[in-house]
């Protein structure tokens, strides 16, 4: 019988590279925007580190609150490129991640964190460009007792991400793409770069057409002075 709750399974359909390449010149905030704005996590998970974005596939971790022995036997298992994202409950009594993990995971060309849950350390974090996106910060050390389950389907910041998900994190935050639905969300993603390129070269021309706003408030039946 299988051991719910205990397991572990590898990682085996990771994304092209060709389509990561796509997803450098996007941002958080318009692959949000072409996912309905349903698809990202929320914003208690926040950057923790000193900047640039994360993007990889993701290599998922569900753990009991405040105990990382799953999430360092996932450094371990790790290829290069692939994001560590963990679903530790959102509790943040115990820290799941510190500097030896950080260290650990970037010398193993981990592409980053994603934790639901705390980091310590964090002076560690801020000093490097090493992406890492955390609920929230506590000097108290996790617990190395299990369970856990490993490449399973998560939920972090209210963000379900399956294993191989495509991971992006900048400044704004964390979002999860389907590998099914990447090429063509990058698609509407460029277009909608394009839209606004457009847009931001317009305000600076004072070319900006802004008669949507009054045509937004007459068409919901307000009356304008």
């Amino acid at each position: 019988m299988e051991n719910l709750g205990f397991r572990i399974f590898p990682l085996e359909n990771r994304p092209p590279a060709t389509v990561l390449e796509r997803f450098k010149a996007a941002t958080a905030s318009l692959i949000s925007d072409n996912m309905n704005r349903m698809h990202g996590a929320g914003a208690d998970l926040r950057p923790c580190h000193a900047g640039g974005i994360l993007l990889g596939p993701a290599f998922t971790v569900r753990t009991r609150s405040g105990d990382n022995l799953m999430v360092h036997k996932a450094i371990d298992m790790a290829e290069p490129g692939d994001v560590i994202v963990v679903d530790a409950g959102g509790d943040t009594t115990q820290a799941i991640v510190g500097e030896i993990m950080l260290r650990l995971a970037r010398k193993k060309g981990v592409a980053g964190f994603v934790i639901d849950g705390a980091i310590r350390d964090s002076k560690a974090f801020l000093s490097h460009n090493y992406p890492c996106y955390a609920r929230g910060v506590t000097h108290r050390g996790p617990f190395k007792e299990g369970p856990g389950e490993i490449n399973v389907p998560v939920t972090v910041g209210c963000m379900v991400v399956h294993p191989g998900d495509i991971i992006f994190g900048d400044e704004d935050g964390v979002v999860a793409v389907p590998q099914t639905h990447a090429e063509r969300l990058m698609d509407k993603v460029e277009e909608q770069l394009r839209r606004e390129r457009e847009t931001m070269l317009a305000i600076e021309n004072g070319t900006a057409d802004r008669a949507w706003v009054n045509e937004t408030i007459r068409r919901k039946g307000c009356r304008l002075p």
